[in-house]
């Protein structure tokens, strides 16, 4: 499989870096940190319009008409731009949520637990902000009002830009998809979601290099030590891989003739979860004493990278997907 973008592509990214540095600049996403409220509308829409919501949606029904494949790019670029809000979940309610597609309505997405799980809280993310919130389980997909919930705001969330609530109880909802669509949004959104992380793992990368090459000691760049070497060279070999394994995924649904989706949906967040925490982590020890402070903004990748991890599958459990596609049913390897 050929990983190196085609010229429409390449433009396709470049599109959406752009959009994100005029719509998204550092100062303007910190400006929302710790607050209830951090989406912003005209943002928002902008990305709406932008096509970044209905890029696989088909043409007549208003979306782009393009693949997972094309897709995945876009979302690493809003991953690199630590675009915060539920941008999977708007994408995926594409077509489904009227406003969904063209950014002017924000759609939250939450998983029931499954039962038996006993009376846990059920975490929302971004709350406040939401016009719908889709509630995904093996039935299928189900909508809420956010205003009608009880829900208690968490105090000092992980990221400072995904605030969150807990809810006792989580209603039924309206039905609106069928289990076939819940099915096809999991393997999807880990997809989207490990594009996210690719994003970060970018963005961990260029800043950790960036410092590297401005920060001085004993007289030189630190870059030039061979322990921060070998610390920025393994973020980029990681970033890197993440990313053919992300593209390969979306291929692998765009063409379901090519092999198990579900599984290459399940491979590739793993690999990019570890990739984005990894290198969020590297990115703080290359700045050093400073890297741990707040005003320096790495953590920022870190924090978002280890709620996405939590997304569409945790670390566990699609280490046991993939495990279980390498059995043969008699128990032996493939």
């Amino acid at each position: 499989m050929d990983f190196e973008l085609n010229e429409s592509e390449a433009e396709l990214a470049r599109g959406v870096r752009r959009l994100c540095a005029g719509r998204y600049p550092l100062e303007r996403v910190r400006a929302g940190e710790g607050g209830p409220r951090v989406v912003d509308r005209d943002g928002w829409r902008a990305l709406g319009e932008a096509g970044a919501f209905s890029l696989c949606l088909a043409e007549e029904a208003g979306g782009v008409g393009l693949g997972l494949d094309e897709a995945s790019l876009v979302f690493e670029e809003l991953g690199r731009g630590l675009v915060p809000g539920p941008l999977v979940a708007t994408h995926l309610a594409a077509g489904l949520v009227g406003g969904a597609q063209d950014g002017t309505v924000v759609v939250g997405l939450v998983a029931r637990p499954p039962a038996g799980a006993g009376a846990l809280p059920t975490v929302v993310e971004h709350l406040a902000d939401l016009d719908t919130l889709l509630v995904l389980d093996e039935g299928g997909v189900a909508a809420l009002d956010p205003a009608s919930l009880q829900a208690t705001p968490l105090g000092r969330p992980l990221d400072p830009l995904t605030p969150v609530w807990s809810l006792a109880h989580l209603p039924s909802g309206e039905p609106v998809a069928g289990p076939e669509v819940a099915a096809g949004w999991l393997r999807d959104g880990a997809v989207l979601t490990a594009a996210l992380q690719v994003g970060l793992a970018t963005w961990s990368t260029d800043r950790a290099v960036d410092y590297a090459k401005e920060r001085t000691q004993f007289g030189r760049p630190i870059g030039g030590f061979q322990a921060v070497k070998h610390l920025c060279a393994d973020m980029a070999v990681r970033a890197e891989v993440a990313r053919c394994a992300v593209q390969a995924a979306a291929v692998t649904v765009d063409e379901p003739d090519v092999g198990d989706a579900s599984v290459a949906a399940a491979g590739a967040k793993l690999v990019a979860d570890q990739a984005a925490i990894t290198n969020g982590r590297s990115a703080i020890q290359v700045h050093g004493g400073m890297g741990f402070t707040w005003e320096v903004p790495v953590h920022l990748a870190y924090k978002r990278a280890r709620v996405l991890a939590t997304q569409f599958g945790t670390e566990a459990a699609l280490a046991e997907q993939v495990a279980a596609s390498l059995v043969t049913p008699s128990g032996g390897g493939a």
